[in-house]
């Protein structure tokens, strides 16, 4: 069995123009949109994934945890991530870890937000996203 670490990888650049944005509205995950840059599993690359999320102003991402840690970065705009319960400012030039398996969300402020995110691993697709509200209670 072939992983991506194992395919032809080159430079390249990509702008959030020479792909689809992602995402909509839904009742418990948020509404949340994207474009996924760097992904192995569209482009030539691996080890890495980098994308670029986007809130409208009072927007969000519902609680939720995955395996691989993540970052944030702020791009513009300014919102409130919570991360297993505690508070963290993202704003234009401000980056936040996030341990893996860690609770975390986030909501815009009132001009929206909009963030780098990123993740160590091949591809988008192998990330597992569970939403807390999805979860049964006691589970």
């Amino acid at each position: 069995m072939t992983s991506s670490t194992d395919k032809p990888c080159r430079a390249f650049t990509m702008s959030p123009a020479g792909v689809p944005l992602e995402g909509d509205d839904h009742p418990t995950h948020g509404d949340v949109t994207w474009h996924t840059l760097i992904s192995g599993d569209r482009t030539p690359s691996n080890s890495l994934i980098l994308g670029i999320g986007h809130l409208k102003p009072g927007g969000w991402l519902g609680l939720h945890r995955h395996d691989p840690a993540e970052f944030y970065l702020g791009l513009s705009g300014e919102g409130t991530a919570t991360v297993d319960g505690e508070p963290h400012r993202v704003a234009a030039g401000i980056a936040l870890f996030i341990p893996g398996n860690a609770e975390h969300g986030i909501k815009a402020g009132p001009e929206g937000l909009s963030f780098a995110y990123g993740f160590a691993v091949d591809a988008f697709t192998e990330i597992e996203y569970r939403f807390t509200a999805d979860t049964p209670q006691g589970a």
